[in-house]
């Protein structure tokens, strides 16, 4: 099944969604750095990527439900799935963000970023479900052109003796 939001038959929303992906868990990296060495800038980069991450998300978001609107039976029921938990990954990052607008730097907006992360790993092995199981966004591979130098398949050696 093709994507129906898709760029020279190239499925926008998986192009998309690395951007957020990669900077929420390199937000995370930050945090954990800034725990470790109390450096300022390391808080400041793990603003910043969070909320480049939402921006980034909210753009992924609107291809995906592009293509959620196409699917149909079982892989709809994932699509749904992954797209709520997407819903409340973006929320807990939009919290996370407004926390540390406000100068919070405690525990919560550090445990707020790891069960994000954890529920985006969750969302991507079902996105994956979607893609590599029922072949959501997939187009059809084109059939091999026959070529005068096919040779058929040969039996294998243990086969030749069996007679």
């Amino acid at each position: 099944m093709t994507s129906s939001a898709s760029i020279a038959k190239h499925p926008i929303h998986p192009m998309l969604v690395a951007f957020p992906i990669g900077l929420w868990v390199f937000s995370l990296v930050c945090d954990l750095i800034y725990r470790g060495t109390s450096t300022p800038i390391w808080s400041d980069l793990a603003f910043y990527t969070i909320a480049g991450g939402i921006i980034g998300a909210l753009l992924a978001a609107v291809p995906g439900l592009i293509d959620l609107s196409s699917l149909r039976h079982r892989a709809q029921k994932i699509g749904i799935a992954h797209m709520i938990i997407n819903l409340v990954v973006v929320g807990l990052y939009c919290w996370n963000f407004w926390l540390r607008s406000t100068g919070s730097h405690g525990r919560a907006p550090l445990a707020l970023s790891v069960i994000a992360v954890i529920l985006l790993a969750i969302s991507g092995w079902l996105g994956g479900e979607m893609v590599y199981v029922y072949g959501v966004a997939v187009q059809p591979a084109p059939p091999e052109p026959a070529s005068p130098h096919t040779v058929a398949p040969s039996r294998p050696a243990w086969e030749h003796s069996r007679g």
